[in-house]
């Protein structure tokens, strides 16, 4: 029997959360360094010399700098986005013309992925700028481009941006954010299913009884392919909304353009080590969280 609608809702939104908490968890110094070398690509010569250099100069605190905004983004994305994914799915199967409740190809769950991904954007935009600008305070302040001893909290950058620029202000960088996160997600469902089918025919059983490990891996390589596909595009999101910091920045375009024609097209890929060195655990530990805390519920409720 089929779960009512509202319980299926509140069931994924619930598993979502889960999983962005299990993400976060499991790769917030590695984000922090993702989001200093695309920021101030000069500063560091790599990902081992950004990690050093934090862990040097502001200690173990440092590469855990904005863990309360990440998981804010995290869990809302999150728990937004696998409810999103639900009600997408039945969108793809009207379109389609095939019956509520009839299995879905991998494309068609990508598809599905990629749609839901223009609501979860709504729900990470602010958390996201909120916590970029905490993981990068130490080097504006180091480059001049804000006063040196400002207080960094949660707090402090909410009313920094609510005096500056309003409630929109949150939503510097919302463009950039939905241009990554529409293919990128697209990608990242269609690989992370298209994964679960092969090792459910390599096993010869069903895509929800591959184990633990084959699980995780599928949900690894799904994030590999997200961030491979959308990486530079996060780059410029990450400058827009820190930058924003000392001033309002320019557009998506201008500040791709600009990216290009000052530092040359490798600049946008600054961070890629530690954000592959990521995807695996986190990405993993996500859709681990997800599917075993919905499968809890979903038993625990009776279907």
């Amino acid at each position: 029997m089929a779960p009512h609608p509202i319980i299926q809702a509140i069931i994924d939104f619930s598993a979502g959360a889960m999983g962005g908490t299990a993400c976060v968890l499991s790769g917030q110094p590695f984000d922090t360094a993702k989001v200093k070398m695309q920021t101030f690509p000069t500063l560091y010569r790599g990902f081992i010399h950004c990690f050093t250099s934090t862990f040097r100069q502001v200690g173990l605190r440092g590469l855990y700098k904005g863990t309360s905004p990440a998981l804010i983004a995290s869990i809302s994305e999150n728990a937004v986005l696998f409810l999103s994914y639900g009600l997408c799915q039945d969108v793809i199967r009207f379109v389609s013309s095939m019956e509520k409740g009839a299995h879905l190809s991998d494309i068609q769950k990508a598809c599905a992925g990629s749609l839901s991904s223009i609501f979860s954007s709504m729900a990470l935009c602010p958390s996201e700028l909120v916590k970029c600008r905490l993981q990068a305070m130490h080097e504006m302040e180091a480059s001049g481009k804000i006063a040196i001893g400002q207080k960094s909290t949660v707090w402090t950058v909410v009313k920094t941006v609510l005096k500056t620029d309003g409630p929109l202000g949150f939503y510097q960088g919302l463009t950039s954010t939905l241009v990554r996160e529409i293919p990128g997600y697209f990608c990242f469902f269609g690989a992370y299913e298209m994964c679960r089918t092969k090792f459910a025919q390599y096993k010869g059983t069903d895509k929800d009884s591959i184990g633990i490990l084959p699980l995780m891996f599928s949900g690894g390589f799904g994030g590999a392919c997200l961030w491979l596909t959308i990486y530079p595009i996060d780059c410029v999101k990450s400058r827009i909304q820190v930058y924003s910091l000392a001033g309002r920045q320019e557009g998506f375009m201008k500040t791709f353009m600009g990216v290009i024609r000052t530092e040359s097209f490798t600049a946008l890929y600054s961070g890629l080590t530690p954000t592959m060195i990521r995807t695996f655990p986190a990405n993993g530990a996500l859709f681990l969280a997800y599917e075993l805390s919905r499968k809890f519920m979903m038993d625990t409720a009776g279907y």
